[in-house]
């Protein structure tokens, strides 16, 4: 449920000095030239950037019905003679395929894993041909409720329920249009983590094999607390009058649920963080120049909505519902005797990180998985203060165990 947005915003010392961003009023308030979108989704004749695309077949969607699919993906690198040095990338809640590389047309922000995937890097791309896909749901090129339904109008509230194994089952799909029949690894944090326990199971189900996954920071079956979290930001963003049921495609600029969605991810960020960083970082200074007494902010109040705005500028609300209640849906147990029995079904090597300050993501459900797994690797915990988003932090930790992990691999393979 994490997103790669890491600006920090608020005070740079304890002394209630601040950093203060351009585009705030002297009041301290986010001011921007121009409105916020209606939404920020890419659309059909924008700049494309590194994408590619692939037209899938229509599928039979879990909870029922059919939907055509297209993916849009980026790749990195090349697939070898032997076809057996790809791996794939799964992103979270608001990640997109640009993984790695520069801002640009196309691109708003640089890619989100850049520290990990490129030339010399953990997956090295001088040596693994790298897939990253949008999620089927999402809002970057594949199919979700920006695009465009058959009819020609955006999908909006008529797009439907997609679960987590529809959405792997799109990218087996998109493994087989690329005629990739086997992975090196699957990778994937958070909500690319629920993907990649599944992948484990129907990819090789399905004809795709799976040598290895890593599992980052996720969880075998979506807990209470988490749909407890998610649905204070379902209820905001439906609770705005502009999203309109889900339809407010056609609205103008500044007439779209940005205000739901920016409260929505304010609430989202603060499981992101942990509570030490925050009080470490913030406590109860006041943002700048502002007065809490005088209907001013709190330092900690202006961050969470900056990046409630920032997200606003670069997603869209109706993908966030969709792809937020298409979390809900995980249980790798369901339907397979449970998830004890689920896990001990998978036969890929596993290697399973968890962050020890993580509140959405618990360190004890990654242990569940790691137990659950025959034959895992020993859980490896990243020591972060900085709660969930550790994983998109401290490369220092996680990036030689993911390098070793598809070393070892190779070894095996040899």
């Amino acid at each position: 449920m994490n997103s790669p947005d890491l600006s920090p915003l608020g005070p740079t010392s304890s002394s209630g000095g601040g950093r203060v961003p351009r585009g705030r009023s002297s009041a301290g308030r986010l001011r921007y030239p121009t409105p916020v979108p209606a939404s920020s989704a890419w659309q059909v004749g924008d700049p494309v950037g590194r994408r590619q695309f692939a037209d899938l077949r229509t599928l039979d969607l879990e909870g029922g019905g059919r939907l055509p699919v297209t993916l849009a993906y980026e790749t990195w690198g090349e697939l070898n003679e032997a076809r057996d040095n790809a791996v794939l990338v799964l992103h979270a809640l608001t990640g997109d395929s640009h993984v790695t590389g520069e801002a640009g047309d196309g691109h708003p922000t640089a890619g989100w894993w850049q520290e990990m995937v490129g030339p010399g890097r953990p997956i090295d791309t001088d040596r693994w041909f790298v897939v990253a896909p949008n999620v089927l749901g999402g809002c970057q090129g594949s199919t979700g409720p920006s695009s465009s339904a058959p009819d020609g109008v955006a999908w909006g509230s008529r797009f439907p329920v997609v679960t987590v194994r529809d959405q792997v089952l799109a990218e087996v799909d998109l493994a087989h249009e690329l005629g990739i029949g086997s992975w090196a690894l699957v990778v994937g944090a958070s909500m690319g983590g629920l993907r990649v326990l599944e992948w484990a199971l129907l990819g090789p189900e399905h004809g795709v094999d799976v040598d290895a996954i890593t599992v980052i920071a996720s969880t075998a079956q979506t807990s209470g607390d988490q749909i407890a979290w998610a649905h204070a930001q379902l209820s905001a963003i439906h609770a705005d009058p502009r999203f309109r049921g889900g339809d407010y495609y056609d609205a103008a600029d500044g007439d779209g649920p940005h205000v739901g969605l920016s409260i929505a991810r304010s609430i989202a960020h603060t499981t992101y963080r942990s509570a030490f960083e925050l009080d470490e970082r913030f406590g109860r200074m006041p943002q700048g120049g502002e007065d809490p007494l005088h209907g001013g902010r709190y330092a900690v109040q202006s961050y969470l909505d900056h990046h409630g705005d920032k997200l606003a500028r670069r997603f869209d609300a109706g993908t966030y519902v969709r792809l937020t209640e298409s979390m809900l849906t995980h249980d790798l147990g369901r339907d397979r005797g449970g998830v004890e029995t689920a896990l001990g079904q998978i036969t890929a090597r596993t290697l399973v990180v968890a962050v020890d300050s993580d509140r959405l993501f618990l360190p004890a459900e990654s242990a569940r998985i790691q137990r659950g797994v025959p034959g895992a690797e020993p859980l490896h915990v990243l020591h972060s203060d900085h709660g969930h988003d550790g994983f998109l932090i401290e490369f220092a930790q996680l990036g030689p165990v993911v390098a070793d992990f598809l070393a070892a691999g190779e070894r095996v393979r040899d």
